[in-house]
C-alpha cells in the first residue's frame, strides 16, 4: 500500500483538528468536569497543551519530510497519552463522568482511541521517513 505525501499531509491536519476538539468538549475550557476526573493531565492547562500539540501537527503538515525526528516525538507523545488513557480506564469509571456531563463522558470515552490511532499514523510516517 502506497500513501502519497498529500494524503500524509492531510493526516497531520486531521491530527491537529482532532486535538482541537478539546475546545468543544471543554466548552472553551469552562467545563470543570473534565479536569475533575483527572486533575493532572486534563486540567485546563493540560487541555490547552493538547490544543497546542494540535497546532504543532498542523504546522508541519506541508514539510513533515524535513522534521522526521519531530514526527517521532509526536508518535511518542501520542503513545504516552494513549497509555495514560488506558491507565485511567483501569482505575476509573467512565459512567461516573457521563453522569456528571455528557461532553466530558464522550471525551473520556474516545480521546485515547484518537491517541492510539495517531500514534500508529505518526509511527508509520516516521518509519517511512527513516527508510528514505
Amino acid at each position: 500500500m502506497t500513501i502519497n505525501n498529500n494524503t500524509i499531509s492531510k493526516g497531520f491536519v486531521l491530527a491537529g483538528l482532532t486535538n482541537s476538539s478539546v475546545l468543544i468538549f471543554s466548552k472553551l475550557f469552562t467545563n470543570p468536569v473534565i479536569a475533575e476526573f483527572d486533575t493532572t493531565v486534563m486540567s485546563n492547562f493540560g487541555l490547552l497543551m493538547i490544543f497546542i500539540w494540535g497546532l504543532a501537527y498542523i504546522s508541519i503538515a506541508k514539510n513533515y519530510q524535513q522534521v522526521k525526528w519531530l514526527v517521532a516525538v509526536f508518535a511518542i507523545e501520542k503513545f504516552i497519552y494513549g497509555f495514560i488513557w488506558l491507565q485511567w480506564h483501569l482505575n476509573h469509571s467512565v459512567s461516573a463522568v457521563f453522569e456528571k456531563n455528557l461532553l466530558a463522558g464522550v471525551f473520556y470515552s474516545i480521546y485515547g482511541i484518537n491517541d492510539w490511532l495517531f500514534f500508529i499514523f505518526f509511527s508509520f510516517v516516521f518509519i517511512r521517513l527513516m527508510r528514505k
